[in-house]
């Protein structure tokens, strides 16, 4: 039951990046949107779920809103980065990317800083099941020269992978600063394991859509300058993909704080969301693909679901 908790945010985030391009909009409306429904469901969350079964002193626990609202920052940071590479990139190619980058940055991280893998068969088969992610994610990148001319007005492969980059390490932190502010002693094991690790890794969820919409706001004040175009149809439509990808973090969140399943493993398995983007992307929005293209996104969808396998049975090792 565990490991098909762990594989919901698979089903929400890669579907992702099909609802924001069928939505529409800009990338500022689309960052807006995903806002607005992250912090209907984070609320939503801190009222139905955490308060009835943690107490509203643990739910409005000063520091669990530090953590929730600098995550939410960084992650702010990250979308707007994901956004703008699908756009530059098309999702087909972006998700990929920016799937593979999190995988290695977010399970060596976990494995290294917070010490979920201690032996050094945990090791071996982790480093093994996350080159098999990597490289599958990879393969359904592949191009052809054979290919049909990219016609999307906005195609920037340099400036695309740029944004993947920057997301990578928008993402990274955002997954990683909950556990981490428990290593370094901010919260205490007593705040960060209550029943199991559920109750802080639900809690962190409000809070941290706070710091998303904040982030967001300064983003397209700041940065995108669309300040006119905040609030308009796009961003309205784009909240359905809010909601989609918020009810993916309540549930990475929970397998996140899972012993049984740890970060490592969550955030991997999470990416496994790949398959859906990409295959979604081709069947879906009609991203054009040859035969030799999609022989290399059939095997490397294999070499991801296999991956995935040996990540979540490192445990037993």
């Amino acid at each position: 039951m565990s490991i098909l908790i762990a594989l919901v945010p698979a089903l929400a985030w890669g579907s992702v990046g099909i609802v924001t391009t069928k939505a529409g909009g800009t990338a500022a409306q689309g960052i807006m949107g995903m806002t607005i429904g992250a912090l209907i469901l984070g609320f939503g969350t801190l009222f139905a779920f955490v308060i009835p079964n943690a107490g509203a002193d643990y739910a409005f626990n000063s520091r669990i809103w530090v953590v929730g609202f600098i995550s939410g920052l960084v992650w702010a940071i990250g979308q707007v980065g994901q956004l703008i590479g699908f756009k530059k990139l098309g999702v087909s190619i972006g998700n990929p990317l920016s799937t593979s980058g999190q995988i290695v940055g977010n399970a060596l991280m976990a494995a290294a800083v917070l010490g979920e893998w201690h032996t050094g068969r945990m090791w071996f088969f982790g480093i093994l099941s996350i080159a098999l992610v990597t490289v599958g994610a990879l393969f359904t990148t592949v191009s052809d020269k054979n290919a049909p001319k990219d016609l999307n007005p906005e195609r920037d492969f340099k400036g695309g992978i740029t944004a993947v980059i920057i997301s990578t390490l928008g993402f990274m932190a955002y997954f990683v600063i909950p556990n981490l502010l428990n290593k370094w002693g901010y919260i205490s094991d007593a705040v960060h394991n209550q029943n199991n690790g559920l109750d802080y890794m639900t809690a962190i969820v409000a809070p941290q859509s706070l710091g998303q919409i904040l982030g967001a706001i300064l983003i397209v004040i700041f940065f995108f300058k669309e300040t006119g175009d905040m609030f308009k149809s796009g961003t309205w439509r784009q909240v359905m993909t809010g909601l989609v990808w918020a009810l993916g973090n309540v549930f990475m969140f929970i397998s996140t704080g899972n012993p049984d399943v740890g970060q490592a493993t969550a955030t991997t398995l999470s990416q496994t969301g790949i398959i859906v983007g990409t295959f979604g992307a081709i069947f879906i929005l009609k991203e054009k693909k040859t035969k030799h293209q999609m022989g290399f996104i059939v095997v490397g969808a294999i070499m991801v679901v296999i991956g995935a396998i040996l990540i979540s049975k490192l445990a037993e090792l």
